[in-house]
This record gives structure tokens, C-alpha cells and sequence, in this order.
């Protein structure tokens, strides 16, 4: 398959992977195994641009109140009290990335722990549906835990969003605003990942065949199909059906789960 098929096969997956709960990094390593492809880690982390570029654009009214209140040296008001909120739920996101990113990547490379970690990722989502909204107040403590579950979510098969929703909504934060913190605190996250992945896998992106022209298409397709992913999430979560997506997580993880069983 050529390079320029696969990053547009790729930057589909991404865009809809990565804002559904469904774990865009398990699901790239799935494409990547079934259709043969070889694709350096630094090429996948190109892909959360476009993702990235949704957030700015979904959320930019709650970005530009952010900055103004970081401008202000505002941190009493509602979007000023996030500012500290996102420095610490980043926080145990980048130690847990630092430690343990290497032994991840090279354990959940092959299909049976990916298959187990969907199913686990599906359990999660599911156990949401019993938890009960109690408050809008972000702690410390929530802060924290957030960034533990997004840390946690490197692991291929548990989505990002998922984790990070599913665990807010048991700790009964109410839905639109777990929902909102989740991926302003992604925001950080992904830039880091980016970050330190250029600087560690620069060269191997080089060597991949995976040029500029790849790495542009499969941006903006992830781009473009994010930003209708990330609206059907949204509108799943106002109409409480956030939990469904687990059916997904369970019947695609164990149909890999008896692929795997049978030798393919």
C-alpha cells in the first residue's frame, strides 16, 4: 500500500477515533498491523495536529476567556479557575507519559493486549451510565484524578476522551462540564506528546516515506472528520448516551480477542 493511501486511511481513523471513546491510538495500530503498514509513532502524533486544531476551533470561545483571564492575572473567575485546574491535571499526565511511554509503546504493539485494553476501555464507559451528577465544582483532587486517567490513556485501546469523561461522570461531575475540562486539559497533553515525540523520532519519520505531502493530507482528513466526530460525541453526552459506546468497545475488542485465538 502506498504511503500516500495509508495516511489517508490513517487520518480518517484519527478523526473519528479520536474524539468518539473508542481509542484512536489502539485503533491506528490495528490499521497499521491488518493492512501492513509500517508507520513510525512520530507519523501518529503528526495526526493529532488536525485533531488538535479541532479543539481550538470547537472550543475557541472558552480558549479566548482562558487567555484573557491568564492575561488578566484572573484566576477568581470561572474560566480563571481553570488555568491552575489544567497545570495540575497535566501534570500526572507528563510524569506517567515520561515513565512509562517506551515500555507502553513497545508492549501494546500487537493485537491481543489492545483487544483486552477495548474491552476494558468499554467496561469503564458502561460503568458511567450508573453514576449520578452531583456538581459543576472541579477540586484539586478532580484535577488530578483527571490527569491520571488521561495519562493512563496512552495505553492503545483506552480512548482518551473516554477514560477521562467516563472516570469524571463516576466522581459525579456533571456531564457538560467533564466534558468540556476533558479536552481543554487534552490541549496540553497533545502539544507535549508532540513535542518530545519530534524530538526523540525525527529521524525515523524521514526514513518512513512518510514526507510533508502525507503528513498534510492525513492532518486535515483527521481535520475535518474530527470535527464531525467531536460534534456527535457532544450531542451523545447532552442525551445521556455516552454509555453506548461501550457496546462498541466490547464487540470490537472481542472479535479481535477471537481473531487473535485463531491465529490471524
Amino acid at each position: 500500500m502506498s504511503t500516500l493511501i495509508g495516511s489517508i486511511i490513517l487520518g480518517i481513523i484519527q478523526g473519528i477515533a479520536e474524539w468518539l471513546p473508542i481509542s484512536s491510538t489502539g485503533h491506528l495500530r490495528l490499521a497499521e498491523h491488518f493492512l501492513n503498514l509500517s508507520i513510525p509513532i512520530l507519523f501518529d502524533v503528526t495526526l493529532h495536529i488536525g485533531t488538535l486544531v479541532v479543539i481550538f476551533v470547537f472550543f475557541r470561545k472558552d480558549i479566548k476567556n482562558i487567555l484573557t483571564a491568564l492575561a488578566h492575572m484572573d484566576f477568581k473567575s470561572e474560566n480563571g479557575q481553570l488555568i491552575p485546574l489544567i497545570i495540575i491535571g497535566t501534570i500526572p499526565t507528563a510524569l506517567i507519559g515520561l515513565a512509562f511511554s517506551d515500555t507502553i509503546e513497545s508492549t501494546f504493539r500487537t493485537v491481543p493486549p489492545i483487544a483486552t485494553a477495548l474491552v476494558i476501555c468499554g467496561t469503564l464507559l458502561y460503568t458511567s451510565k450508573l453514576a449520578r451528577e452531583k456538581t459543576d465544582n472541579i477540586s484539586i483532587a478532580t484535577a488530578l484524578i483527571f490527569g491520571v486517567a488521561q495519562g493512563i490513556a496512552i495505553i492503545p485501546g483506552l480512548s482518551r476522551s473516554g477514560t477521562t469523561i467516563a472516570v469524571a461522570l463516576i466522581l459525579g461531575l456533571k456531564r457538560e462540564k467533564a466534558f468540556r475540562f476533558s479536552f481543554l486539559l487534552s490541549i496540553p497533553a497533545i502539544i507535549g506528546a508532540l513535542g518530545l515525540t519530534l524530538y526523540k523520532e525525527h529521524a525515523a519519520l524521514a526514513q518512513s516515506g512518510f514526507g510533508l505531502t502525507e503528513i498534510l493530507i492525513g492532518a486535515t482528513i483527521a481535520m475535518i472528520v474530527g470535527y464531525i466526530a467531536i460534534n456527535v460525541l457532544h450531542k451523545a453526552i447532552e442525551n445521556k448516551k455516552f454509555h453506548l459506546f461501550a457496546l462498541y468497545c466490547w464487540l470490537f475488542g472481542a472479535t479481535l480477542i477471537v481473531i487473535g485465538l485463531l491465529g490471524f
